[in-house]
Formats: structure tokens, sequence, C-alpha cells
């Protein structure tokens, strides 16, 4: 077991030691009851867009004004939703993936049912 001076390996909490394939587990906010992954398709204009869901149905989404100012969103972003409960075909954007976190969410297969035009 010669390892250079410079060279770090990593240690999860049983004692095991990670290798670099496999990865250490990231967190990474799932979709929780009532909520959809989504990806901007359109922007509308204002604090309104077009959001195609992982459920297969598109719908416009409006960001709510408290986050307002910290969500800058773009065509092509991943984002977490709430769909209306008086009207499914509308929903406001509550979170925004970073692209790490949307390499995340591809690895284990929650992106599966949107379409790859991204």
């Amino acid at each position: 077991m010669e390892e250079e001076a410079n060279e770090f390996q990593e240690v999860d909490e049983g004692g095991e030691v990670v290798s670099e394939e496999a990865g250490v587990p990231v967190r990474v906010r799932t979709p929780r009851k009532g909520e959809l992954i989504g990806v901007v398709v359109q922007r509308f204009g204002g604090n309104r867009m077009e959001v195609h869901t992982t459920d297969g149905k598109k719908r416009n989404c409006r960001i709510p004004g408290r986050f307002k100012k910290f969500l800058w969103l773009r065509p092509k972003d991943v984002v977490l939703i709430t769909p209306w409960v008086d009207d499914d075909s509308k929903g406001d954007i509550i979170f925004k993936y970073n692209p790490g976190a949307v390499n995340q969410l591809r690895k284990r297969g929650i992106l599966d049912n949107l379409q790859q035009d991204f």
C-alpha cells in the first residue's frame, strides 16, 4: 500500500474507501408529493413560461413573487413545479436545478420521461 504523499483516498462513514467510479452520493432535491420536474420550453414574458413536465403535459407556469428576484430562467432549464389545485394546466415554479444536479437526476432515471431535446 505504497501511496504518493499528495494522494488521498475518500473514506465513507463505515470506514470503506469510496472509489471515484462509484462516486460519492450527492444530495439532490427530488420531487415530493404534488411536485413535478419539468423543462422550460418557452418564455412568455414577465414571470410566465411554458414548461414540459415529466407527466407528459405542457403547463403555463409562473414564478411566484417571493422567488422572482432569485430565479433567473431561460429555455432548457430544468425546474421543479407545483401544479395548481383548481387548474391542472397551470403551475408555480419553485426550484431551479443546477447542471450538476441535472446530471444526477439523469443518472437516477428521474428525467427519462422528458424529451431529451436539451
